[in-house]
């Protein structure tokens, strides 16, 4: 065995231990698995505390996790009450900007995938790219571009997690876009489209040649997160939804400065929507759960 090939085994019998380390150490700290995982990205970390927590765990305290250094991202696992339904929240996530690998950012959802969670809603704040969307827009991923030019099931495949190469001709499970939509018009949500997500890796943020571009590729609206943890979620079988706050719309041809505190502003303002979207597609989804 060569020495790229010894690192690269030795790299993924750490991880794989990592992995069931956290899984043993979660086990006995949560006092049943729910169904849902819930991740909250920039400026929506707040949405955790309408909620009825019964645990909080800081990510520090939590063997192996990741802790963010963006400070609009708290970092905490909750498990809380919402409608009647039990669900697990991971207020606040990671980047590969802050130095870590897609391996590293996904961590927390193949934990979780592991444990028995077998569904994932994921939220960012994300720059529109289409002209037809409006800023403070819910995005509902339709599909996405990886441009990260990293991808967490790169390396030895765990065949026990999910299968050498995974389908993704159905990314994003249909039956939670249309539950999504659905509880968006019952809410009287007016600002719901859905579209295309493009991730890039950051943290500088698009030029005018590179918007356009982006326009061109088919994609609606841009973001630096959120594809690792979908990609490790679909490996595992896990169905997953996807909802992107759309802070501002990107014109390449009248370009204005973005700036951060703006979108975690616009991102926090449309948090109370974006709540009461999530309650109604978890009360729609898990009612019939409880009337069995």
């Amino acid at each position: 065995m060569n020495s790229n090939k010894a690192e690269t085994s030795a790299k993924n019998t750490n991880h794989i231990q990592q992995v069931e380390e956290c899984v043993a150490f979660l086990q006995k700290k949560l006092p049943f698995i729910p169904p849902l995982v819930i991740q909250l990205g920039t400026g929506l970390g707040d949405l955790a505390g309408q909620m009825q927590p019964s645990l909080i765990l800081p990510y520090h305290e939590i063997p192996h996790f990741p802790c963010s250094t963006v400070s609009s991202h708290q970092g905490n696992l909750i498990v809380s009450h919402l409608h009647e339904t039990t669900v697990i929240i991971l207020q606040g996530r990671f980047h590969c900007y802050e130095g870590y690998s897609s391996k590293e950012v996904a961590f927390p959802i193949r934990v979780l995938s592991l444990l028995g969670v077998h569904t994932l809603i994921l939220t960012n704040a994300a720059g529109g790219l289409n002209p037809a969307f409006a800023p403070g827009s819910i995005m509902i991923f339709r599909d996405h571009l990886n441009l990260l030019g990293d991808n967490p099931l790169h390396g030895p495949n765990v065949d026990a997690w999910g299968p050498r190469f995974p389908d993704f001709s159905v990314p994003y499970a249909p039956e939670l876009i249309a539950l999504a939509q659905e509880s968006a018009q019952s809410c009287g949500l007016d600002k719901v489209v859905t579209g295309v997500y493009a991730c890039i890796p950051g943290p500088s943020l698009e030029t005018p040649a590179e918007t356009r571009w982006l326009r061109g590729c088919g994609a609606d609206a841009v973001g630096m997160s959120s594809i690792p943890e979908i990609l490790v979620a679909r490996h595992a079988g896990m169905d997953v939804l996807g909802l992107s706050v759309i802070s501002n719309v990107n014109d390449p041809d009248n370009q204005q400065p973005i700036i951060l505190e703006e979108i975690i502003a616009a991102a926090a303002a449309v948090g109370p929507q974006l709540e009461r979207l999530i309650i109604e597609i978890i009360r729609r989804r898990y009612a019939q759960d409880r009337i069995r």
